[in-house]
């Protein structure tokens, strides 16, 4: 009975020491290499949040710009956030008279006219042409501000940030880490333009 005590306790010290040596020559052997990215299974809790609130906002609203479907104008899915499409120009908006129609919008409905010039919904997707290169702070500052980048111009209606800055900081971080996995799509929106006046 005690010879067979020993010789299993001798087996499992013998697998342990060799557990020991394997896990310690793959140490030596993957030293040096870059780290590769931890697995994940499926969104962060923020990341899940930013895509819910992207749904209820209604950023597809503008920021997808619509197509011709069987049934009527339906989103665009493959171009999906990218914004005003660079290759489609619109005719110079109505000079501003107080009169008739207050503000206009493109069929895409990625592009508005009105008393504060025309609008172009912005990329939003991760591509560099969208918010690839700003950071979190710029986003954050941009809704709460109402400014491009969160110093540039104001950003113009029907964009509702108004509205959107009374989100937590919070919520406006998930939004952005949210949009930062929406596949890239190359396009540069169309830069917006000061309104024309009525001549007298």
């Amino acid at each position: 009975m005690a010879a067979t005590f020993h010789t299993a306790d001798a087996v499992r010290r013998i697998a342990l020491a060799a557990a020991a040596a394997t896990l310690a020559a793959s140490a030596v052997a993957l030293a040096g290499e870059t780290p590769k990215k931890p697995l994940t299974f499926g969104a962060s809790p923020e990341v899940s949040r930013g895509k819910y609130l992207v749904a209820v906002l209604g950023c597809d609203d503008c920021h997808t710009p619509m197509k011709m479907g069987a049934r009527g104008p339906e989103p665009d899915m493959t171009r999906r956030l990218s914004g005003h499409p660079q290759e489609l120009k619109v005719p110079s908006a109505p000079p501003v008279d107080g009169k008739g129609w207050v503000w206009a919008g493109n069929a895409t409905n990625t592009a508005f006219a009105g008393p504060w010039g025309i609008t172009y919904a912005v990329n939003l997707t991760s591509d560099a042409t969208g918010i690839g290169a700003w950071t979190e702070a710029n986003f954050v500052r941009a809704i709460k501000d109402g400014k491009h980048l969160g110093v540039g111009r104001p950003i113009n209606p029907p964009m509702p940030w108004p509205a959107y800055r009374q989100a937590t900081e919070e919520d406006l971080r998930a939004v952005y880490a949210y949009l930062k996995t929406v596949p890239p799509v190359k396009n540069a929106a169309p830069e917006y333009q000061p309104p024309r006046m009525a001549k007298k």
